[in-house]
């Protein structure tokens, strides 16, 4: 079924989602291309169909060559982020010393929760929401509590404010994990969204952790507010990574980011936490930060391109899905419900159509009848891609 020909990617010096062929790219070891056969388009775990970024690769080469792959030490990575906040966000309140080096976002989440919570706290999340808050939230022994989006894909603040008011009744220290950008809707929270969030949570007596790893990657005329630079949130917790926006998910760092109020609780960490992070993977991710920005700014232009022309190929192909443009992240969410296809349309998909995407069940509640679709790839992957979804269901 694979009608996409190893010379279709056409090399593109101005935009890194057409810079490799399917036959490229296949050559890869990684999840997204080992998980399925090859006649199977995949579409679905967050990684990108891009090189690294030139700057990236030059640092981990330099790396290599001085054999330079100790133990991770210094803050580079942390005065990176605070740079690239400063020039992208307009924020300039990431302070080195109320940061800490993690293994990564989902790590980085789970140390904090150890931070400002124990055993039996409850965990509040938006769903339908990245699967691992599930999962790594439950296998730290808290259990989680779902405050649904609303129809909108926003947050519903009488939803939210009714969790936090549960939550606080159960238990001494509960918390509210926030996604910001969201995963999967690709919705991006408003800096008087995020207000009334620190607002409530001050009253209730909630902490908040947020993962802001999809932070770089927003649409045109969108505009990402980092949690912790609004008035409440004092108190938060952030998570940070260049993971997301660079490709680098196999060469692991991230930054644990404290607000003037939650520095006592950082300075917790245990001091092994910081021997978790790859060295190669601080030195990868610095590169992106300080160097890569011509690189994110052609990616995120490749991205808007994409993003216009999945709502044209559904609008053409499959009419029926419902799907809203996301704001922010690679991530599309497809409202696969009027298609037939049952609960698990991802299943039909792969299946009949060889299109691996993310089943939205799998996101909690709300997500059933949806998939979720990773458009971080060539145009031309993508039109054939759901070419094949409309195969499916002809």
């Amino acid at each position: 079924m694979d009608n996409v020909s190893r010379e279709l990617v056409v090399p593109d010096g101005t935009n890194p989602l057409c810079r490799l062929t399917l036959e490229q790219l296949r050559r890869r070891t990684s999840m997204k291309w080992r998980t399925y056969p090859q006649d199977v388009l995949p579409l679905w775990v967050a990684e990108m169909d891009v090189p690294l970024a030139e700057p990236v690769a030059e640092a981990i080469t330099q790396a290599v060559a001085l054999g330079d792959t100790g133990y991770p030490a210094g803050t580079a990575y942390a005065e990176a982020l605070a740079a690239f906040a400063r020039k992208r966000w307009n924020w300039d309140g990431i302070a080195v010393e109320r940061t800490a080096i993690v293994p990564d976002v989902m790590l980085g989440i789970v140390e904090m929760l150890k931070l400002v919570s124990a055993a039996g706290d409850p965990v509040i999340v938006n769903s339908p929401v990245y699967p691992p808050f599930y999962q790594f939230v439950g296998n730290l022994g808290r259990p989680v509590v779902e405050a649904p989006l609303g129809p909108d894909l926003r947050i519903d603040f009488a939803v939210l404010e009714d969790a936090f008011r549960r939550a606080a009744q159960a238990a001494d220290r509960p918390v509210y994990l926030l996604c910001s950008p969201h995963n999967p809707t690709g919705t991006v929270h408003t800096a008087a969204e995020m207000t009334q969030v620190a607002r409530l949570a001050r009253e209730h007596g909630v902490r908040v952790v947020v993962d802001e790893i999809h932070a770089p990657i927003v649409a045109a005329g969108v505009s990402f507010v980092p949690f912790l630079s609004l008035p409440g949130a004092e108190k938060g917790l952030s998570l940070m990574s260049a993971s997301k926006a660079w490709n680098l998910a196999g060469i692991k760092a991230a930054l644990a980011v404290a607000g003037p109020e939650a520095a006592a609780d950082l300075a917790r960490i245990p001091e092994e936490v910081s021997h978790g992070p790859s060295h190669l993977g601080i030195i990868a991710h610095t590169a992106a930060l300080r160097d890569g920005g011509d690189w994110l700014d052609a990616l995120l232009r490749g991205l808007d391109d994409n993003r216009r022309l999945l709502a044209s190929l559904l609008a053409e192909h499959l009419p029926a899905v419902g799907h809203t443009p996301a704001q922010g992240t690679f991530l599309a969410w497809l409202d696969c419900r009027e298609l037939g296809l049952g609960p698990d349309p991802a299943k039909a998909f792969l299946e009949r159509g060889r299109v691996a995407l993310n089943s939205g069940s799998t996101f909690g509640t709300g997500g059933e009848g949806f998939v979720r679709l990773n458009l971080a790839a060539s145009p031309d992957v993508l039109t054939e891609a759901v070419g094949r979804m409309a195969s499916t269901v002809a």
